[in-house]
């Protein structure tokens, strides 16, 4: 083995080590995953344990995480939809870049910084990290929220705007022999745009079909690779021209993002984003150079907090204007207001073409890696004091009942189950009460037109606001188990003459609720599930009637199954018994019927194709 391959191989143990290590470690503590991976950086690079010392390859490779995950981001939006965005995307991210910039630049300018220094400051520090902000969006699941939808468009606009930026920073050298006045600058963003239209119209003429022969060759591993080759082109061609690769790798998504291939993509892209993205947070931790942050701590400290604050009130007034709920406000303003990677790249270019010196550069790349590593400490910061306090207060603005309510039926928890109810009863014209305790789910209902009070049905004196000593039933459909059965004991202790319907979420739901006396009990997964059943019976080659009647008799099976295991809750062994001897009877019940109905249709001549012959008789099907 070459010392080169033995130097790949043990740096690769060190990156996946460290990784292992950390990751669940932070996870545990309630960190998030990608405070993990920073700490591992730190922890293996230059300035901890010195396995990795040369960092900034590492970072160059890593990159291609933030690439890959743009491009998924793009798959997830259609042409259109991103057009419905492109107000979000050139109106609020105009407005976070302008006066994000403007303030620093002001700010800066007061300190006697000189103009061109001070603008390109700005414009490297207003940018922010795509890659943690989309991370964690993807790792708290808040892509599809309006504050996840806000955060993406203000990030599209900013790779967009490293076209005007890179060729901005060339302009602004200090002298004139640095200064190209050629319009060079010009020229290579002409070449980028042309760059993009190009990438448009090719995706649009030419990758499905080139998909499509591909997928022909039914070779699962050529279709990877040819992901991968996609994204890589894409990238390597805006890159060519000076400009962001993963907004070469967006583009790209979108073009395919109502293609017959785009599950296919994201399935095969996914694992590679992942890994690489995790080595592009582990790169960043490695590149923070603590030897400037130790030489001039107080300046350092001076620029993070100056340019996060900065940032972070022209996100405040952004946030309060938006359509965002106050919850939401919190992440939108933190991992916006932190620095970015595509900073790096300005202040090196800066300093390539004399803007700024060296130790000025390096001061301004430790500023912004320390804005990285302290981002996802703020945000678990914001969990635990800020945002719990932005729900508390929105949750006092919403309407709670207090006025005395008359409706016949009142429905706890108006989630997805209790909304189906809901609008059942409302278009047979019943009246129904609705409580809910998601104070964002009262203010998107009401959004819709929907009338729903904010409050918890565990309350006495709510339920009795709302009418549940003169209300004739009460449908119990609370997310949480606790709450419902909590529910459902200060429902039968106060008021007997209600009839409570029930979702169950789960069978331990079931056993709960059915202590407590409740009998109009749901699975909420029960009937989907059999009409799936009944779907692959049909398929299977069971006529319609015949794969109908058998769901309803498993369905009754089911439940009756459920009844005789109710009084054994707590003895483990008696319910697998109780559980192994239901579904065996009705395993031999079910074969002996088939086996009588295929003698029946031999004793008659009867010729049939099927393996399964009808074994359900009238009286079975009554059952």
């Amino acid at each position: 083995m070459t010392m080169e391959h033995s130097n790949w191989l043990s740096g690769t143990l060190v990156y996946l080590s460290a990784a292992v290590l950390a990751v669940p470690v932070a996870r545990k503590l309630g960190l998030g995953s990608i405070i993990g991976y920073l700490v591992a950086g730190i922890a293996i690079g230059p300035w901890g344990l010195r396995l990795v010392t040369d960092p900034q390859d590492m970072l160059h490779f890593a990159e291609f995480g933030v690439v890959l995950m743009l491009f998924l981001v793009g798959l997830e939006l259609e042409p259109r939809r991103l057009w419905a965005l492109r107000k979000p995307i050139f109106g609020w991210g105009t407005a976070q870049l302008a006066g994000s910039a403007a303030l620093i630049v002001a700010i800066a300018l007061a300190f006697g910084v000189p103009w061109q220094l001070s603008l390109v400051v700005s414009l490297g520090l207003a940018l922010s990290s795509t890659a943690i902000g989309l991370g964690v969006l993807n790792e708290r699941n808040l892509m599809s929220t309006s504050g996840g939808q806000s955060l993406l468009s203000v990030a599209l606009l900013q790779d967009i705007a490293a076209i005007p930026i890179l060729a901005l920073v060339p302009l602004l050298a200090v002298t004139a022999a640095d200064a190209p006045h050629d319009g060079n600058g010009w020229l290579a963003a002409g070449k980028a745009l042309g760059m993009i239209f190009a990438i448009v119209l090719g995706g649009r003429l030419l990758l499905r079909p080139a998909l499509r022969w591909i997928a022909r060759s039914a070779t699962p591993e050529i279709f990877t690779a040819a992901a991968l080759l996609l994204v890589v082109a894409t990238a390597s061609l805006m890159q060519a021209v000076g400009l962001s690769m993963a907004l070469g790798a967006f583009l790209a998504g979108v073009l395919l993002a109502e293609s017959e291939y785009r599950r296919e993509l994201e399935t095969d892209i996914e694992p590679f984003k992942g890994l690489l993205l995790g080595l592009f947070f582990i790169a960043v931790g490695m590149s923070v150079d603590f030897a400037v942050v130790i030489a001039r701590p107080g300046l350092i400290a001076a620029i993070v907090v100056g340019f996060l604050l900065a940032k972070a009130l022209v996100l405040w007034g952004m946030a309060r204007t938006m359509p965002l709920p106050a919850p939401e406000r919190p992440v939108f303003i933190i991992l916006l207001a932190q620095g970015g990677e595509f900073g790096f790249v300005v202040f090196q270019s800066a300093q390539q073409a004399g803007v700024i010196d060296a130790p000025t550069s390096s001061l301004l790349v430790a500023a912004v890696a320390v804005s990285m590593l302290l981002t996802p400490l703020m945000l678990v910061a914001a969990d635990r004091w800020w945002i719990p306090r932005l729900t508390r207060a929105t949750r006092n603005t919403l309407p709670e009942l207090n006025e005395p309510q008359d409706a016949p039926v009142i429905i706890a928890g108006f989630g997805r189950y209790g909304q189906v109810v809901g609008r059942m009863l409302n278009a047979n014209g019943i009246d129904v009460t609705v409580l809910e305790h998601d104070a964002d789910q009262v203010e998107t209902l009401r959004r819709f037109g929907m009338k729903a009070f904010y409050g918890d049905a565990t309350r006495l004196d709510l339920l009795r606001t709302a009418g549940a000593d003169k209300a004739r039933i009460i449908v119990l459909a609370i997310d949480d188990v606790e709450q419902s059965l909590k529910a459902a004991d200060v429902v039968r202790q106060n008021f007997p003459q209600l009839t409570v319907v029930a979702r169950a979420r789960n069978v331990t739901h079931y056993y709960g609720l059915r202590q407590r006396g409740v009998t109009l009990i749901e699975r909420e997964t029960l009937d989907s599930a059999l009409m799936s059943a009944r779907s692959v019976l049909e398929l299977m080659g069971f006529e319609r009637h015949q794969a109908r009647n058998l769901a309803l008799r498993f369905r009754r099976h089911t439940i009756d199954l459920l009844e005789e295991m109710t009084p054994h809750q707590g003895d483990q062994n008696k319910l697998i018994a109780v559980a192994k001897k239901g579904r065996q009877q009705l395993e031999q019940q079910w074969a002996k019927e088939r086996a009588e109905a295929g003698a029946r249709h031999k004793r008659a001549g009867w010729h049939t194709d099927s393996q399964h012959p009808e074994p359900v008789t009238g009286e079975s099907a009554r059952d």
